[in-house]
């Protein structure tokens, strides 16, 4: 597995400047959340860590090397994307392998990795299916398998649940919760959804404007009201409880706003 350290990134497009001064360091083993609204930088630092935008200035360090001009192959790291990006005319099994296949692995090795991946994600019954007979949940599910199937020094998480209603969305976050427990990999997730946040991290990064506006645990980040961020954004929530909150006499009460979902379950 492998630290990733992020040192005075900066990202220009043309004259205009969307990242500045970026530094972070994310342990081993550690899930960091990059938090946000849509526009505040938070999946341009996760594509300049995957390789997959140009880094402008400062350097990418993943397990002590510098990665600035490392292709995406060359990074040991996995992504899951938000539109799932499966081959339609693949079987499952063709599409969680098919990565292997292309480096030149042999078929009792692909098996080998192919197991205890389909056992621990529940695809085995879905193997020979096409994408388009599985539900939403279940394709991320095949999208998750393949990344993991690469036993990747990080794993890269963009989105991965936006696009699921909230049941599957609360299923998909306890397997992702439970696959880090178990597998132990450095990851990053990307995520405008405070409960995913919440709920995921062990540490979270806030951000907006292109520069971290607040960095700690969920416990550390939620009671912090004193910051502008946290205060003033709305999330028009659509989680499994949607805007539920307490008023001032104790009663239920639903609301469209809420600032922090789960606030009452950490205390």
């Amino acid at each position: 597995m492998a630290t990733v350290e992020c040192r005075g990134i900066r990202k220009v497009y043309g004259s205009l400047e969307v990242m500045r001064d970026f530094d972070l360091k994310i342990d081993n083993h550690e899930f960091v959340v990059f938090l946000g609204p849509s526009g505040c930088g938070k999946s341009t630092m996760l594509r300049m860590i995957a390789g997959l935008e140009e880094i402008s200035g400062g350097d990418l360090l993943i397990g002590g090397e510098r990665m600035n001009d490392r292709d995406p192959g060359d990074r040991g790291i996995a992504m899951v994307f938000q539109n799932y990006a499966l081959y339609p005319h693949m079987s499952v099994r063709d599409n969680i392998t098919f990565g292997l296949e292309r480096a030149g692995i042999g078929k009792s090795a692909i098996d080998q990795r192919l197991a205890p991946v389909v056992d621990a994600l529940g695809l085995g019954v879905y193997l020979a299916r096409k994408p388009t007979e599985l539900s939403g949940g279940q394709q991320q599910r095949v999208a998750i398998a393949r990344a993991m199937i690469k036993t990747p020094e990080v794993f890269l998480f963009d989105e991965p649940l936006s696009n699921l209603d909230a049941k599957l969305r609360g299923s998909l976050r306890v397997e992702i919760a439970r696959l880090h427990r178990d597998l132990k990999t450095t990851s990053i997730y990307v995520t405008h959804d405070q409960l995913e946040a919440m709920t995921l991290a062990d540490r979270i990064v806030l951000m907006k404007d292109g520069r971290i506006e607040q960095m700690g645990t969920p416990e550390e980040i939620l009671p912090d009201t004193a910051n502008h961020l946290c205060r003033r954004l709305h999330w028009h929530s659509e989680h499994e409880f949607p805007a539920i909150a307490d008023d001032a006499g104790g009663r239920r009460r639903r609301s469209r706003e809420v600032c922090c979902p789960c606030r009452s379950a950490l205390g």
